[in-house]
């Protein structure tokens, strides 16, 4: 007579407590990732360089060449990255604000004529009014200068990277030889590992190549039309491309602003639609299946990854927020069997492949087959 298998204990929590802790716990983690957010940014931007930088080293560790040539050819590559990048947004910010001072004429009598036009088309006052609060000049010219002052302290703040970045490189060298150390012991928490640095890199690479693509061609558009300073719209393109869904937004202000001031309403149209057909075409269409295959996360968490570290950490979330959202699902759910529903959810395309997977192991043997004599 066979005995029948023990019950499985009951759960010490039921799966709603579960739930309500966790959040509990996120929101106490989050919080303090917020009041530390001065330090949080800087030190998440310089890991994500270090990341996208680390591959320089392999090509020297391949020829022979001793560790720390690679380690210093991590850092400089950041450097001239984080240099660069933070000059072309000062570059842009500058810019904009000294044309807008240099068209602000143009730009009042541009203004007087939409509210006018606004009026006669009865527009409510308390909207007309409302309108021209924001379309005022001075309105503009402090937000242009403020936007210049706020560029120039970012880019001032980003130089404290510097010192992360060269004890980030020099420690990335020496986590090269964990696999060797401790094998198939860690080896699941360094696959994991190895896969988000992957994912990060190629993130980035497809922004750039498209952002490249973005700035050219609304680079010579602005030129066709011409809208001043072409060239410093397109380089402001390719840098707001680096931020998921609403880049295309915050590229658009300026050079629409100035198409306003030199050419009013037809001008301003044509650029809205250029850069909306080559929004729909390339970031909404094309993109995000590179992009998808690249990091494997829903278009609809990739929106709301900006606007919600953005709003934890400031200007930098927006920037890092896909590196940043798949860090916490490789940290919270990948290392949990149970999470497969909620990684599937998230856009991750491997969740169906470990849960088949998981379903075949668990599936009962067959029994093999009798022959007949």
């Amino acid at each position: 007579m066979t005995r029948a298998a023990p019950a499985a204990p009951p759960p010490l929590l039921s799966p709603s407590l579960r739930v309500l802790l966790g959040l509990a716990a996120s929101v106490v983690v989050l919080a303090g990732v917020f009041l530390a957010r001065d330090i949080f940014g800087p030190l998440a931007l310089a890991i994500v360089l270090v990341v996208i930088c680390e591959p320089v080293r392999r090509p020297l560790e391949r020829r022979g060449w001793p560790r720390w040539s690679g380690t210093t050819a991590v850092i400089v590559v950041a450097y001239l990255v984080l240099i660069g990048m933070a000059a072309l947004l000062w570059l842009a910010g500058t810019q904009f604000a000294r044309l807008v001072v240099d068209y602000v004429d143009e730009l009042r009598a541009n203004v007087d004529e939409l509210l006018a036009w606004l009026a006669s088309a009865g527009l409510a006052q308390e909207a007309t009014d409302a309108a021209a609060a924001v379309l005022d000049p001075r309105t503009l010219v402090d937000l242009a200068s403020s936007l210049g002052g706020t560029i120039l302290a970012v880019a001032t703040a980003l130089f404290f990277v510097f010192a992360y970045v060269i004890f980030m490189a020099a420690d990335a060298a020496r986590y090269r030889s964990a696999d060797r150390l401790f094998g198939a012991e860690q080896r699941p928490v360094l696959a994991r590992i190895g896969h988000l640095n992957s994912g990060i890199r190629r993130y980035y690479v497809v922004n750039a190549s498209f952002g490249a693509i973005v700035a050219v061609i609304d680079g010579l558009a602005l030129w066709a039309l011409g809208v001043p300073a072409p060239l410093v719209w397109a380089i402001l393109a390719f840098v707001t491309n680096f931020v998921p869904n609403i880049g295309f937004v915050l590229g658009l202000i300026p050079p629409a602003v100035l198409a306003f001031v030199v050419g009013g309403w037809p001008m301003l149209l044509a650029v809205i639609a250029i850069y909306s057909v080559v929004n729909v075409v390339l970031q909404v269409l094309v993109q995000p299946k590179f992009v998808s295959d690249a990091v494997d996360l829903s278009l609809t968490l990739s929106f709301f990854s900006v606007v919600f570290w953005t709003f934890i950490i400031g200007p930098l979330g927006a920037i890092l927020s896909i590196p940043l959202t798949l860090v916490v699902r490789a940290l919270v759910l990948e290392g949990d069997p149970g999470a497969l529903w909620l990684r599937w959810l998230s856009g991750d395309h491997s969740a169906t492949t470990a849960n088949a997977a998981a379903a075949a192991s668990a599936a009962p043997p067959l029994a093999p087959s009798r022959r007949r004599p």
